[in-house]
């Protein structure tokens, strides 16, 4: 059976309290797990550790780490301390981000992505190991270091989030899932013919393997209000993210449709960079209308296979009042 998960919203959060709170609904609502991104707002390891301490069994998650802002010594390090603090519930996601967060927020050079993810993927496994990491890439040449404390039991499984073809197998490849989002149900047949062919390419288990599918979801009683918000929330991404979303609409067909929504985006148009996603293909993207809607649309993204888990997100102008209506809506 599909899980649901919840992607905890960043965008105008008044505290890290409104977080915890949240994934306490989450916990109540029977929601399997609560992940995290991290941009530029809060950090991502210091909520989760609050979120750790104030709930009880829900499952807490990074969604996404960048690879270039820590070391892959200091990831390793972070998440055996996270596991620990939260007695066990942790999944790592790990990712390269895009430039306008690396190398606009971070200072770094937004150089060779893939390869990067690689190896820290494999630094951070070396180093959860308990073992003393032994490395030799092309970013990193590490010797010597080994945890001083003991290593993570059970080890926090590693996924790791891509859009591109080559991404998305060096998941299957290398980590123990994948993180997609903006996807098609078509679109994510596609890409989940590249993770399968990096299992096989791994050698890896395909069913200990896990994809987690985040679904921008908007259900209230004012259904113009939830589309128009999830709308909005569509568009910012192929617009205002850099090109990689914009990248992975046009690879699912929609070309036209993603030039015109990052071109009037970035020109500064956002009312004809919205208008430019119709209806068609915001449901094809997005679960938006009222909660009787929702509840039945959410199920064509449940039914993908290979798809393990759905991960409730949630529009960037949402306020309190509507995450917590769309939870309830969606709850397992």
């Amino acid at each position: 059976m599909t899980a649901r998960d919840i992607y905890l919203p960043v965008a105008a959060q008044p505290s890290v309290s409104t977080l915890v709170g949240l994934s306490q609904l989450a916990e109540v609502e029977g929601y399997e797990r609560v992940w995290l991104p991290e941009t530029w707002g809060r950090d991502a390891v210091t909520t989760l550790s609050s979120i750790a301490h104030g709930t009880d069994g829900v499952g807490i998650g990074t969604s996404l780490l960048n690879v270039y802002s820590r070391s892959p010594a200091l990831i390793g390090q972070t998440a055996a301390t996270l596991q620990e603090a939260s007695d066990g519930r942790l999944r790592v996601g790990l990712g390269p981000s895009g430039p306008r967060v690396i190398e606009g927020w971070h200072g770094e050079s937004f150089e060779r992505p893939l390869r990067r993810t690689r190896e820290t993927i494999d630094v951070v496994k070396q180093v959860l190991s308990g073992e003393s990491v032994e490395y030799d890439g092309d970013f990193f040449e590490l010797s010597g270091f080994r945890l001083r404390c003991d290593p993570p039991d059970p080890t926090p499984p590693i996924d790791a989030g891509g859009l591109g073809p080559k991404a998305v197998e060096l998941a299957g490849r290398f980590a123990d899932g994948w993180h997609a989002l903006l996807f098609t149900v078509e679109g994510m047949a596609d890409r989940l013919e590249d993770f399968d062919r990096g299992a096989e390419l791994g050698d890896r288990d395909r069913a200990s393997q896990r994809v987690t599918f985040s679904v921008p979801c908007c259900a209230l009683e004012d259904r113009e209000r939830a589309r128009a918000m999830t709308r909005q929330h569509v568009a910012f991404y192929v617009g205002g993210m850099g090109t990689y979303y914009r990248d992975a609409l046009a690879r699912q067909g929609y070309e036209d449709t993603a030039t015109s929504v990052f071109e009037q985006w970035n020109d500064g148009d956002r009312e004809a960079a919205m208008a430019a996603i119709d209806d068609e293909l915001l449901d094809a993207l997005a679960v938006a209308g009222t909660p009787e809607e929702c509840r039945d649309h959410i199920e064509r993204f449940e039914g993908i296979d290979g798809v393990d888990a759905i991960n409730v997100s949630f529009p960037r102008a949402a306020e309190r009042a509507d995450i917590e209506a769309t939870m309830a809506a969606l709850s397992p």
